[in-house]
């Protein structure tokens, strides 16, 4: 059963979605070491979307439609609120001028973005379960487990993707044309998923 689980959630942690190309985008954007605290803010998100599944908050969100908006909304706002912000940064002075954000800070903008996107929950709250086996302890004690190893597998391949994704950074020239670029693309990804979030709401 494990090794099943575990080589499912490989599969998943490798398909490309919103929080991949969130943690690309910071790490093209302010490097290497920018993407790992946003690997791991998505991982602090992730806990707080396993703990809410492990204790059936995820069926009370799933059942009041207008709870999935509010966070949708306000996840939407917040995105489209760090696009404007990106651009406006690369628009006025390109890297040269600008002061890297603290750690701390893009560790919250992470772990804000990963909450800002309730399908997490309701996506544990269907697949974690069918991993559960009577007779192997308490249900929620296993929920937790599966829940945290699945955050271990993800925080792993989300860490080597911003590694990866900040080497580019790392190659061009602070202030650049190409680092200018990168930085618009970062703030056009923001946008994106802003939009996404909004077209959700507006389908449903």
């Amino acid at each position: 059963m494990l090794p099943g689980f575990l080589a499912a959630v490989l599969v998943i942690a490798i398909a490309p979605g919103p929080d991949m190309a969130y943690i690309v985008a910071v790490a093209a954007d302010r490097g290497r070491r920018a993407g790992v605290v946003s690997a791991a803010g998505m991982a602090l998100g992730m806990a707080v979307h396993v703990t809410a599944a492990a204790l059936g908050l995820a069926a009370l969100v799933s059942s009041a439609s207008w709870a999935l908006d509010v966070i949708r909304l306000a996840g939407a706002g917040y995105l489209g609120w760090l696009a404007v912000d990106t651009l406006r940064s690369a628009r006025r002075a390109g890297l040269t001028a600008r002061t890297p954000p603290a750690s701390r800070r893009i560790l919250r903008r992470a772990v804000l973005t990963n909450l800002a996107n309730p399908k997490i929950i309701l996506f544990f709250a269907a697949f974690l379960p069918s991993f559960v086996r009577p007779g192997h302890g308490p249900v929620t004690g296993q929920l937790l487990t599966l829940g945290l190893l699945f955050l271990l597998v993800g925080l792993a391949v989300d860490s080597v993707i911003g590694l990866a994704a900040g080497r580019l950074a790392a190659t061009l020239a602070p202030g650049g044309a190409a680092a200018t670029v990168v930085s618009v693309g970062a703030g056009v990804v923001f946008g994106g998923l802003a939009a996404v979030l909004l077209a959700d709401v507006l389908a449903g």
